[in-house]
């Protein structure tokens, strides 16, 4: 069997269902187009860090900034989710800052010396735009205090909340996923600002993946857009759309990084 990964928004557990019932669809549409050794059930073992460059992988969601730092011709892009949620615009999606609810920050200004909370160094979300905001502001490669790895977003959320962190910044995804399905995971905080928005995180194959097999892996995304019997699936995962985008628009993640390092702000510090 082939390895199939969407475990990029697969929490809180209404979104894990929803998931596994669109790759149950998915699934069987490519099992009827004729394609071999496709998985019945998503893999919930390998870490998705590792399925974006497996042999095997035919289907993973991975974060725009790591495609653009070590993914480029490692993997081919497929589509692109469009989601629904504030923020997002098409296929393009930016990150909120937040900080605690009762905070005295009105501006990124107020928040030098402050204690920062990323979730990973390589999430786009998380790091990337964030790091392009702060970049301007920063003096001598510093802006904050300090700096904590939580390991997701979820957690920064978290840190800021048990006042372990000052500010974050969460994916727009991620936040409406909260507001519906776990509001009082952010009833300590509050959205200070937003950065610039960017192409969203894109579904992808191997590498070495035939144009056929890519076009029909488009094809059963648009199908699974279009089934009646997917609605409620589409709702909870709020779901609009899949666009297909292609390398140079993801450059702009790259130009992020460059910015800031030309500003002399290399990592969030």
């Amino acid at each position: 069997m082939r390895l199939a990964s969407l475990a990029m928004y697969a929490s809180p557990p209404p979104l894990a269902e929803a998931t596994a019932k669109l790759w149950d669809f998915l699934s069987e549409a490519l099992k009827r187009a004729g394609l071999d050794e496709v998985p019945a059930g998503l893999d919930d073992v390998v870490d998705y860090h590792q399925a974006w460059t497996r042999p095997d992988l035919l289907l993973a969601q991975t974060c725009g900034f790591p495609y653009v730092k070590h993914l480029r011709g490692k993997v081919n892009l497929v589509a692109t989710p469009v989601y629904g949620h504030p923020g997002c615009d098409g296929p393009l999606m930016r990150s909120f800052i937040v900080v605690a609810k009762h905070s005295a920050a009105r501006s990124l200004e107020d928040l030098r010396g402050a204690r920062a909370a990323i979730n990973q160094p390589d999430s786009n979300s998380g790091t990337n735009l964030f790091r392009a905001a702060i970049a301007p502001l920063s003096r001598n490669g510093r802006f904050f205090s300090s700096v904590v790895e939580t390991g997701s977003h979820r957690n920064s959320i978290a840190a800021i909340a048990a006042s372990k962190a000052d500010v974050a910044a969460i994916d727009c995804v991620t936040y409406g996923n909260a507001l519906r399905f776990d509001p009082e995971s952010l009833a300590g905080v509050r959205i200070l600002t937003q950065t610039v928005s960017g192409p969203g995180l894109p579904f992808i194959t191997r590498a070495d993946a035939p144009e056929t097999e890519v076009a029909l892996l488009r094809q059963v995304l648009q199908q699974a857009i279009a089934a009646p019997s997917l609605a409620t699936v589409r709702d909870v995962l709020c779901l609009k759309d899949f666009a297909v985008l292609s390398d140079a628009d993801y450059e702009p993640l790259a130009e992020l990084e460059r910015q800031a390092r030309r500003l002399g702000y290399p990592a969030i510090a």
